[in-house]
């Protein structure tokens, strides 16, 4: 498939001309005041997400420019190309298939394995939720990547649905202070242990995997089959741990997103088989609408399209996620995971260095915490800084001034971005705890927010396990968007591969005895290998 790269496009050229007329200065108050139509011609909906995206920093020029540009760099048949199981991640020779995972049966590639291996995981976890059977009460998964952050982001989302009778344990990190405490508050007799790892040798999840093994035998435990499980494709390795119930899934999965797949189970446990049906009926509701809606209403397709304009044309390096709601605390990481590990490329496919930035730094926190700590870096800090507020507009819980506490803030928060103060606005009001030997200018300054800060809010009824599935996708198909345009494999991630090789190497030396090895190292490394084995 011979598709153009953004920068080498007519419409890239004209998107440059664009910026430096209209595009750089485009003030939001003033597009807003000119246009009293404006949140009606920027906003979308798509399956179970309304998008409001009339506080950025686009008009519709600009975005029939970006759609030009996507049609240019054949956006549509690289998307159907990945659809249609074709080998698009070029440099492992593989498909990118995890919209297989979620599509009904009969309708998706690999039906029949994928219902196959669905069905006896969603088997198995209501035999563990039936807990009078099972006796277990405690489930650890043991990951890292994305066999952590998907389950470890889903599980507290849709904690109003969580079995009242399990508790759930994410163990990635294989810094012991990770494993220990949740050992601590385990039973042996009780407890269940999902060992997540495609390949199992995954270096930092067997090694968690031993000690949980090691304390399971040291606390009496005799039935290793019994209290552990495998999410992997090796099942020598998983048979030569102890463990014989294993679920696999296939190469086309990728690790960023393989929630869907047998690395969903502790999903699939915590919230029931039916529940997980319809995470997977949100995800494919997106799906459908990312294959099929023209690309100016599809959503994926125009939240990445903006991306490319922010990064490489505003030049933006960075975008901040806040979920104003509690149960989406962990999604921030997870989309650092599926955005930086996908697009933080810096060759095209044909391994030609780019020329241009790719993917921001993608960072965040719930909601009003966020207000409290790096909101203030948003509204008067030195760099512009998108922010995506995601609201839900009916809560789980029955605290509803609580509720509208919550929103409110969101909404105020991409108001006040928007809007700012200035400074003889901030001259006229009072300051309560404004140093009286500072002049009333000198505390305005102070007290004035340039505004025009570009903001996204993504708005869902209800954070359901529907929702929640279409949320996810959107965010996949979005990365995918940006990605094509780039003109770079998302779907590989070497970057993760020379610390851990370098880590291999470091490691006998640093648990050797004798005279430290310091041969071959560079002067930072040795020193700091010595003082370790001091």
């Amino acid at each position: 498939m011979d598709h153009p790269r953004c920068d080498a496009t007519v419409a890239w050229k004209a998107l440059q001309g664009h910026f430096e007329a209209h595009g750089r200065e485009l003030d939001l108050r003033e597009a807003f005041a000119r246009d009293p139509a404006r949140f009606d011609a920027f906003t979308l909906q798509a399956p179970e997400v309304f998008a409001d995206l009339s506080k950025n920093r686009w008009d519709l020029m600009t975005r029939q420019l970006l759609v030009d540009l996507a049609r240019e760099c054949g956006l549509e048949a690289r998307r159907d190309a990945m659809l249609a199981g074709e080998p698009i991640n070029t440099t492992e020779g593989r498909a990118v298939l995890h919209t297989a995972l979620r599509a009904p049966p009969g309708e998706g590639l690999f039906s029949d394995e994928v219902h196959g291996v669905l069905d006896r995981l969603l088997a198995f976890a209501e035999s563990v939720r039936d807990t009078a059977t099972s006796g277990i009460t405690d489930v650890v998964n043991i990951g890292i990547g994305g066999s952590d952050l998907g389950p470890q982001m889903v599980v507290p989302a849709l904690q109003s649905i969580v079995h009242p009778g399990l508790r759930f344990h994410f163990v990635s990190n294989v810094d012991g202070h990770d494993i220990d405490p949740v050992l601590r508050r385990l039973d042996a007799r009780t407890t269940l242990f999902i060992v997540a790892s495609k390949t199992f040798t995954t270096q930092e999840t067997m090694a968690n995997a031993a000690v949980a093994r090691a304390w399971f035998l040291a606390q009496g435990g005799t039935d290793i089959g019994r209290h552990f499980v495998g999410a992997t494709t090796n099942l020598a390795a998983a048979a030569e741990f102890g463990i014989h119930t294993t679920f696999g899934f296939w190469d086309w999965v990728g690790g960023r997103y393989s929630l869907w797949s047998a690395i969903g189970l502790p999903i699939a446990i915590a919230i029931g088989s039916e529940h997980f049906r319809a995470l997977l009926a949100g995800a494919h509701a997106m799906d459908r609408h990312f294959a099929t809606a023209p690309l100016e209403s599809n959503l994926p397709v125009q939240l990445g399209l903006l991306d490319v304009w922010y990064r490489n044309f505003h030049r933006f390096t960075s975008r901040s996620v806040a979920p104003y709601h509690q149960g989406l605390k962990r999604l921030p990481a997870y989309l650092q995971q599926l955005e930086m590990e996908s697009n933080g490329k810096c060759v095209d496919l044909d391994g030609q260095p780019l020329p241009f930035g790719t993917s921001p730094v993608v960072w965040g926190e719930p909601g009003t915490n966020g207000q409290h700590a790096y909101f203030q870096m948003l509204h008067q800090g030195t760099d512009v800084i998108p922010v995506e507020f995601i609201a839900v507009k009916t809560p789980s819980h029955a605290h509803a001034g609580l509720q509208s506490k919550a929103l409110a803030n969101c909404l105020a928060q991409s108001q006040a971005l928007m809007l700012g103060k200035t400074t003889e606005a901030a001259l006229v009001e009072k300051a309560p705890t404004a140093s009286a030997s500072l002049g009333k200018l000198t505390v305005a300054r102070h007290r004035t927010f340039p505004g025009n800060r570009p903001s996204t809010t993504l708005l869902l009824e209800a954070l359901t396990p529907r929702a929640l599935g279409a949320l996810i996708a959107m965010y996949e198909h979005r990365v995918f968007t940006s990605g094509a345009l780039w003109g770079i494999n998302s779907f590989d991630q070497w970057g993760v591969e020379l610390g851990k090789a370098l880590a291999g190497a470091l490691l006998p030396r640093l648990e050797g005895t004798g005279p430290v090895d310091v041969t071959g190292l560079d002067a930072s490394t040795a020193g700091l290998l010595r003082r370790l084995r001091a």
